[in-house]
């Protein structure tokens, strides 16, 4: 990014973070195992990035060892030990030198190394410079496609007639698209379990599923096979994140458009994906890229190799919601997307926010995220208030 003439040479000065305890509204369900449970807390950590003229930036990070190897807890030691002194003193334009300190700090493996703990910060940076210019993150991605991006609801339950009863509700609540979690229930289960979602939403609902690595490739075909009549519009991350042979088997033999989610651990995965066949869809996922930054390489590429994209979360807070709808605002992208996170938790520490309306969110235009975040609510939340 070109340093813009107002602003000077500002430079990170601290970056803080806050682990909070939020009230979860439900469960979910997935093949790595289930989320807190409803009536308790769910934890996410908030970092706080504050610039030399006092400008201030927040981002989110959502530790999950179901769905990798990053806790609440390795996250936040990630932050204070390892990012914030390697980020301090950075000049708050210079994107690419944010991340290549980050990367020296936390190196990568076959992935980008501890993502989820890098997007806090990546996400508060471009929070802090839409604040800066007062601009909307989206301006600073380059421009919006949509106003608007269509959400999906999240079907996770543990049997079909819950399944059911959960489709409905979000029928109720004005969705007419769902993501059904599979990969729990067994082969034939899982069919089962899709089939009496397909039965509640209707014929015309947008309906795609999410394994979550949970099947071998011979599984997840007789499950993509057994669900086709259903109208399914898209199969997520059928098998583990590396089974490079079994995606392309899949993506060979599938009668359903196969997704990638996990096994997309940096954009550099997507290359060889490319080349291999192996990838009919590519989910874009703001946390699991490190940010807002990579996950733009990320969606460069797709649109280069002429794939769908569509867009996952979390579960986050609205800060989390917001990052997400700016990067698929910025991408265009016009089917529905899983940003899942009011269904399942509640957001007390902020004000204005992201207007959801019928299973809608209308993208922010406000300056940075376009969230209003309560300093004095997040630090009453805090683990270590």
């Amino acid at each position: 990014m070109t340093m813009p003439t107002s602003g000077g040479n500002a430079t990170i000065v601290s970056v803080e973070s806050f682990v909070v305890d939020l009230p979860s509204k439900r469960q979910m369900v997935l093949a790595g195992g289930s989320s807190a449970p409803s009536g308790g807390t769910s934890p996410r950590v908030l970092t706080k990035v504050t610039d030399s003229d006092g400008v201030v930036g927040w981002g989110e990070s959502r530790g999950n060892p179901r769905w990798n190897e990053e806790s609440i807890e390795s996250v936040q030691v990630t932050l204070d030990t390892h990012l914030a002194p390697a980020v301090v003193g950075t000049e708050i334009w210079d994107l690419d030198g944010l991340h290549q300190r980050m990367d020296r700090a936390i190196r990568g493996g076959f992935g980008i190394g501890h993502p989820v703990a890098k997007a806090g910060i990546d996400v508060a940076i471009h929070d802090l410079l839409g604040h800066k210019l007062e601009i909307p993150v989206t301006d600073l991605l380059g421009g919006r496609r949509r106003d608007t991006i269509q959400l999906g609801w999240i079907v996770s339950s543990t049997d079909p007639a819950a399944a059911a009863s959960e489709a409905k509700e979000g029928l109720e609540e004005g969705y007419s698209a769902f993501k059904v979690k599979i990969g729990v229930h067994g082969v034939t289960g899982d069919i089962a379990f899709v089939r009496s979602v397909r039965e509640v939403i209707g014929d015309d609902a947008f309906l795609w599923v999410d394994a979550n690595q949970g099947y071998t490739a011979d599984e997840a075909l007789r499950v993509a096979r057994g669900i086709v009549d259903l109208d399914v519009d898209v199969f997520e991350q059928p098998v583990a994140a590396n089974d490079i042979i079994g995606l392309r088997r899949l993506v060979a033999s599938s009668p359903i458009p196969v997704a990638l989610d996990e096994t997309l651990r940096a954009p550099r995965d997507l290359v060889q994906m490319v080349a291999l066949e192996a990838a009919d869809v590519v989910i874009a996922k703001v946390q699991r890229t490190a940010g807002l930054w990579r996950s733009r390489q990320l969606c460069d590429l797709a649109e280069a190799a002429g794939l769908r994209i569509m867009g996952s979360g979390m579960s986050e807070t609205d800060i989390g919601l917001a990052a997400g709808l700016h990067l698929f605002s910025r991408y265009g992208i016009d089917t529905p997307v899983d940003l899942n996170g009011r269904q399942f938790i509640e957001t007390p520490f902020v004000g204005e926010t992201v207007v959801v309306d019928g299973g809608v969110a209308t993208v922010p235009v406000g300056p940075g995220l376009g969230v209003e975040v309560d300093e004095e609510a997040v630090r009453s939340l805090s683990r270590s208030n």
